[in-house]
């Protein structure tokens, strides 16, 4: 586990290393406040009226804690030295975002690709669970990043 904030490249990284953020508690406020601007929808924006729908109380919207996540990532979780750079992903929210969480997310590089056409990089596959205090996982992201190296390697473009 890599618990530094040094940043790193393509070549620093390894199958199997993990990363694991700090922490952000999630209030009501903030999850209405969201949603008022993104996702105005009842469950979102209603305690009282959320009691009645499907999430059975106030719940975040799930593009909420996906920007949690992405928060968290950047700040404290896995530090590349040229960004994380999504090239796309899968994205799941098992369980509902409520008011009170305290969030975390945990990491794991799943594969490392270099890239045959441009040495000076390559893609690399991170799966990160967002997870309550209590080890609830509020979301599951699976991404493929393009992750840069130092000093790229093989023959260089004229």
């Amino acid at each position: 586990m890599h618990s530094d904030r040094t940043p790193l490249y393509l070549d620093d990284l390894t199958v199997g290393d993990t990363f694991i953020t700090g922490e952000r508690a999630v209030t009501a406020e903030e999850i209405v406040s969201f949603a008022a601007d993104y996702d105005p929808q009842v469950f979102h924006l209603d305690a009282e009226a959320a009691k009645e729908t499907f999430f059975g109380g106030l719940a975040a919207s799930g593009w909420h804690t996906a920007a949690i996540t992405m928060g968290l990532l950047v700040r404290s979780g896995l530090p590349l030295a040229d960004g994380l750079i999504g090239a796309g992903g899968d994205l799941s929210w098992p369980t509902a975002t409520r008011p009170g969480d305290t969030l975390h997310v945990e990491s794991v590089i799943e594969s490392i690709v270099p890239s045959r056409s441009r040495p000076d990089r390559g893609i690399v596959t991170l799966r990160s669970e967002t997870k309550t205090s209590d080890g609830e996982i509020r979301q599951l992201f699976t991404v493929k990043m393009v992750v840069f190296r130092l000093t790229p390697k093989g023959p260089q473009p004229v």
